[in-house]
């Protein structure tokens, strides 16, 4: 059995290796509500509809329902290499589904099924330096692990919750990109050769837009 799942990760990631290397395309459509999988109390916290990103075929790559109000951090950073500062780190910010085995971004074999998504800063330290242009990143934990998503939490929490989507000491997670052009949601290749799903988040002030890596992965060791 375990040499089974080891295959599976392993065939999706080459699916999704050979999708970037040969020129795929993909898209955003609408994904509709929030599945009864996920369970009623949280469907309430997001939004009605949501956003399925699909490739060539047709195949579903993930599907993303943001949160219907997300708080605000009083104190945004200036900084540059920070892109959604108006997010306060740890807070829920949706739920997003494999229906396939996939990768995070760190190209770590993530399970099919359904994960919340937490909002993070990737650390400024010497383990951290060049994963990407911005620190922005979102984290990645099974749904029935996380609980009480009306409260943020820690970034040692995090590592932990992370570490329970990608089974290895280092969590799963996706990394925030720039939006582009004005179409909500959509999903645009950047100058790294990534695919970024962008759609509009909505804060206590109001809708922002916001995009993050669905197809790419970090190329460092």
């Amino acid at each position: 059995m375990k040499l089974h799942r080891t295959l599976t990760y392993l065939v999706a990631a080459q699916i999704l290796w050979l999708g970037v290397a040969f020129g795929q395309n993909y898209k955003a459509e609408s994904a509709g509500a929030p599945p009864t999988d996920v369970p009623k109390e949280i469907q309430d916290m997001l939004d009605l509809q949501g956003t399925r990103v699909v490739n060539d075929q047709g195949s579903t790559v993930c599907e993303v329902w943001l949160r219907k109000t997300a708080p605000t951090n009083p104190n945004p950073s200036g900084s540059s290499d920070i892109l959604y500062s108006a997010l306060s780190e740890g807070i829920f910010l949706g739920v997003l589904r494999f229906p396939n085995a996939a990768t995070d971004y760190r190209n770590q074999a993530i399970k099919a099924g359904f994960y919340t998504l937490r909002y993070a800063l990737i650390p400024q330290d010497g383990n951290h330096m060049g994963v990407n242009p911005y620190r922005d990143a979102l984290v990645l934990a099974p749904l029935a692990a996380d609980k009480e998503l009306d409260k943020a939490v820690n970034s040692g929490e995090l590592v932990k919750l992370g570490r329970l989507a990608s089974g290895t000491p280092h969590p799963g997670f996706l990394v925030g990109a720039q939006t582009s052009g004005d179409k909500f949601p959509s999903v645009v290749k950047d100058d790294q050769g990534h695919w970024n799903l962008q759609m509009k988040a909505h804060g206590q002030g109001g809708d922002f837009p916001i995009a993050f890596t669905v197809v790419g992965k970090w190329e460092g060791p």
